[in-house]
């Protein structure tokens, strides 16, 4: 694993609010605040055992203001792209004579006021938005038109997630809820038109310890200093990843801040939390391979990776690759790192059914769990480097980190495995690949104080989220303590 932040010119040094990985091309495509999008390509530095870097390819301009969040539709022909001031558009891949060029194709008009986060549904033909204005919108993307609101939050809509199964959709809100909405549809005329109902909103939970009995909140109220709550459905559906959450031992403690993972057999509370990030997460994302766990556990209890000390302010969206090679993560320092995985770093890939995809498992190393194997993405050489102190070089090779390294107060990104549990019954060795990002920085992921720009001046005389204002200054290189990470069940 090598990466690094690439300091190119990503959006003339403006906050890069948003980023996403074509299906099939694996272009990845960045939007910011200076109202454009770019498309980039990728370049693997394994060769040269260098960090990946980016080339731009070409830009979408159209937007009249800052592009909060992108996302291509499943088969890579569409593009949504939202901004400020409620803008929606739809972009369309045409084949031209120099190659391919994409093009305005629908203006989406409804939100009265900025677009903060938009997911599609599996087939294309839907997408959710979720906006300033306190609103869900549930578009027909083939005509373009309205189909359903969802305004039952009281604050801001800051992360929305289509479930693969096309059964429910979510939303998380500055509000301190995450709805749950059903689509139960109705008959008119024989014909079944889509109808989400509020199935579950999820705002507090249960006794949180012997000492606590009342119930506590779930989320960080509207002073989280990000305009992003970017929540995930697994691709098989089996979870729901929602970011921005904390959490007590007991009254007396520290707050814990963590990602709820909810199951699709019970989503009215969260079954398990992962804690770890040491500011609050503000967006999670899986990767859409599969993979055989490694070894012989049952699960994953620890992050296979934490990356830290990655920017100078908050991180404000992460992607996976199709094909899982890369991970990519923007911030509001103007600046995008990119991370490159080893052929079958990951795991060995398989199918949903259960089948191996590639690679031999013959020749797979097992996995150690070793307390000695730090990994830290410094920032002086840009490298992930791997310090195993006293380990034989066998276990060298083929160990993964159990305790990690932190940099407190710095943006960090984590990466964990999720077993997946629609095939668990078949068998206990697959897990899902999942990417949590903290207001820090920090990738499981962390936040830091946002730095202050015209936007966020702006934004704050219309009475948005207050951000606090900080000076850039260089990371200090703190010496941490390590610590285990470890997934909880949370009682009911």
């Amino acid at each position: 694993m090598k990466g690094g932040t690439v300091q190119i010119n990503w959006h003339d040094t403006k906050p890069v609010l948003t980023l996403d990985f074509h299906p099939e091309s694996g272009l990845l495509a960045t939007g910011g605040a200076d109202y454009d999008i770019k498309l980039w390509l990728i370049n693997s530095g394994e060769e040269q055992k260098k960090i990946p870097t980016a080339t731009y390819q070409s830009s979408l301009s159209y937007h009249g203001s800052a592009v909060n969040i992108l996302r291509f539709s499943p088969s890579g022909e569409l593009l949504a792209s939202g901004a400020d001031g409620g803008e929606l558009i739809m972009w369309k891949l045409h084949l031209v004579e120099t190659g391919q060029a994409w093009k305005v194709l629908k203006s989406l008009s409804f939100h009265r006021k900025d677009v903060l986060d938009l997911q599609w549904s599996k087939d294309g033909a839907f997408l959710i938005s979720g906006s300033v204005d306190n609103s869900c919108i549930i578009w027909d993307a083939n005509k373009g038109s309205v189909l359903q609101i969802l305004d039952a939050h009281f604050h801001y809509v800051q992360g929305v997630a289509w479930d693969p199964l096309s059964k429910y959709v979510a939303s998380l809100s500055s509000d301190r809820t995450c709805r749950i909405y059903a689509n139960k549809p109705l008959k008119s005329k024989g014909v079944e038109k889509m109808n989400y109902v509020c199935q579950h909103v999820i705002a507090k939970g249960g006794q949180q310890s012997v000492d606590c009995k009342a119930k506590s909140y779930l989320f960080h109220d509207e002073t989280l200093p990000s305009f992003f709550r970017r929540l995930a459905w697994s691709p098989d559906g089996s979870f729901l990843l929602v970011p921005a959450g904390f959490y007590k031992m007991s009254p007396t403690s520290e707050t814990v801040n963590t990602a709820y993972v909810f199951s699709r057999k019970d989503l009215s509370r969260p079954a398990v939390l992962l804690p770890g990030a040491s500011k609050p997460v503000v967006a999670v994302r899986f990767c859409p391979v599969a993979f055989s766990l490694r070894g012989s556990n049952s699960e994953s209890v620890v992050p296979i990776a934490i990356l830290a000390g990655l920017h100078y302010a908050a991180i404000t969206d992460i992607s996976w690759s199709p094909n899982s090679q890369y991970l990519a993560v923007s911030s509001q320092d103007g600046y995008c790192t990119l991370v490159e995985f080893e052929n079958d770093e990951l795991g060995l890939p398989i199918s949903l059914s259960g089948n191996k995809v590639t690679g031999n498992e013959n020749n797979s190393p097992d996995i150690q769990k070793s307390k000695d194997m730090i990994i830290d993405l410094a920032r002086n050489d840009d490298l992930v480097v791997v310090d195993s102190r006293g380990m034989e070089a066998d276990k060298k090779a083929g160990s993964r980190t159990t305790e990690i390294e932190q940099k407190q107060g710095e943006p960090s990104t984590v990466v964990r495995s999720i077993p997946n549990e629609t095939h668990r019954e078949k068998t206990e060795t697959t897990e899902g690949k999942t990417i949590t990002a903290a207001n820090d920085g920090f990738v499981s992921a962390d936040s830091t104080p946002m730095e202050t720009d015209k936007k966020a001046e702006a934004e704050s005389k219309e009475g948005k989220l207050a951000c606090p204002t900080s000076t850039k200054t260089p990371v200090q290189n703190k010496a941490a303590a390590k610590r285990r990470i470890t997934p909880m069940a949370i009682d009911p």
